[in-house]
């Protein structure tokens, strides 16, 4: 390959603080680190936060390629990459560019901050390499505004981890048939199997959507429900639900209040679906649904020893200090929300309190930080993670890895309230855990349509 045709990427702090390995992620393309980048790393590397941890692992990244007998010119002109596991595509080079010695003058960003010299580097090296191209990536919009306006050709976003363009496009677990779906067919086999009903449907008369299994399927005309349970290239089977028995379905005491919530319990309380998550607008029952259908798993039916809640913890206002007590006591202002829930449950028992302090030591319920659960190993329980759209896929799926046998695992987020500055809806882990277990046999995915919350929250969800 001609040398202009490989395109030089400048990268940004950020990008190897979101992805350590990203130096990988440019197939034949050449990598350019700034030294400024180096030295933010260096920064960060010894905090005490998740992020510290992300620094380290770029820095160790570089060094296994910039490391050994490799001499300062060459680490100046570009070293090859070396192969490594998933990554055969990355043939490019990599180099780390001394801005500290460049003059910056002609067309430059005045002062000596870190953004303002990455700039300068990646419209220096533009100049330098012209006709090549010269690509600037991070994923901090205001510096990819800044970089357009100081004259950088092209400046991109971090897309690799990133699995669809648009969030409407993102799977919603149902599909929906205008009609009456038995119209659509004209050819069905059904078997029964125990108290279950399959029926083989051929997929040209479906559409030809690419279904996946344990996707719900409902039409906007008759009673029918039901969930992909197989998938060929010629047939589709579907375990026949049923609005109905759908909406009749309960777990300690709730019953949905729509058929997208009667899915979501539906799949909740199935044993053999190990991951379930669950998606929609604030006030859609979520939590509640989640919560319900673990005390009735726990309690009830003796299916699981204990639940463990979990979430990550962003603060969306100014920060009120250190919390008080325990792991269990500094977590319960941001599980909250769970408490809530457990209230609303049992608000009309005879002694509330008593009930909800019976009720927490029966099901055994945990609160605990997601900051220690690294190197957990979580068996036969119900772990539900809360509010993951602030979580990285990264960060999400060190939470899937916790997972032990007969373990159960409930993540529920809502995309519209993202707290995080570098995650966007489209990048969270969220997002990226709905699209990589489409095809796994053992997870389901809901949306929830309609905030039942109350009309107030409905309203504000529709309108601010």
């Amino acid at each position: 390959m001609e040398q202009d045709d490989r395109k030089l990427f400048v990268l940004d702090t950020n990008v190897l603080l979101h992805e350590p390995l990203a130096i990988y992620s440019f197939k034949e393309h050449d990598v350019v680190i700034p030294m400024t980048v180096l030295e933010e790393l260096d920064q960060i590397k010894d905090r005490k936060s998740d992020v510290s941890r992300d620094a380290r692992v770029a820095i160790r990244a570089l060094e296994d390629t910039l490391g050994g007998d490799t001499t300062p010119e060459q680490i100046i002109n570009g070293v090859p990459l070396p192969s490594r596991e998933g990554h055969a595509d990355a043939i490019g080079s990599l180099s780390i560019f001394p801005d500290h010695l460049v003059d910056f003058t002609l067309g430059a960003l005045p002062g000596d901050g870190n953004d303002n010299r990455i700039i300068n580097t990646a419209l220096h090296l533009q100049n330098l390499h012209h006709p090549r191209t010269v690509v600037l990536v991070t994923k901090d919009i205001n510096m990819r505004l800044k970089a357009k306006g100081a004259g950088i050709q092209l400046v991109e976003d971090y897309r690799t981890d990133q699995l669809i363009d648009d969030i409407r496009f993102l799977s919603k677990g149902f599909y929906q048939f205008q009609g009456n779906f038995w119209e659509h067919l004209n050819k069905v086999s059904t078997e029964r199997h125990g108290r279950h009903t399959i029926h083989e449907v051929p997929l040209k008369d479906l559409d030809n959507e690419p279904f996946y299994i344990n996707q719900y399927l409902i039409d906007t005309e008759s009673d029918f429900c039901g969930r992909v349970t197989e998938r060929s290239d010629t047939h589709l089977h579907i375990l026949d639900l049923g609005r109905e028995r759908l909406k009749n379905l309960e777990a300690w005491g709730v019953k949905p209040k729509n058929v997208y919530q009667g899915m979501a319990l539906q799949a909740l309380l199935d044993p053999d679906i190990d991951l379930v998550i669950l998606t929609g607008p604030a006030g859609c029952g979520k939590t509640l649904l989640a919560m319900a259908a673990a005390l009735e798993l726990v309690v009830e039916r003796n299916r699981y020893d204990k639940v463990i809640v979990t979430r990550n913890t962003p603060e969306i206002a100014e920060s009120i200090g250190f919390l008080p007590g325990t792991e269990e006591e500094k977590m319960m202002p941001w599980l909250a929300a769970i408490t809530d829930t457990l209230e609303v449950l049992h608000k009309n028992d005879v002694n509330p309190t008593g009930s909800l302090n019976y009720i927490m030591e029966k099901a055994n319920i945990q609160f605990k930080s997601i900051n220690f659960m690294r190197g957990r190993s979580i068996q036969n329980s119900i772990v539900l993670l809360d509010e993951c759209q602030n979580l990285t896929a990264s960060q999400i799926k060190t939470m899937i890895t916790r997972m032990g046998e007969g373990t159960k695992l409930i993540c529920c987020g809502n995309l519209a309230q993202i707290d995080s500055n570098y995650l966007t809806a489209v990048t969270s882990g969220l997002t990226y855990i709905v699209e990589r277990f489409k095809d796994f046999e053992g997870s389901a995915n809901l949306y929830l349509n309609g905030v039942v919350r109350s009309r107030l929250a409905e309203y504000a969800e529709e309108h601010l």
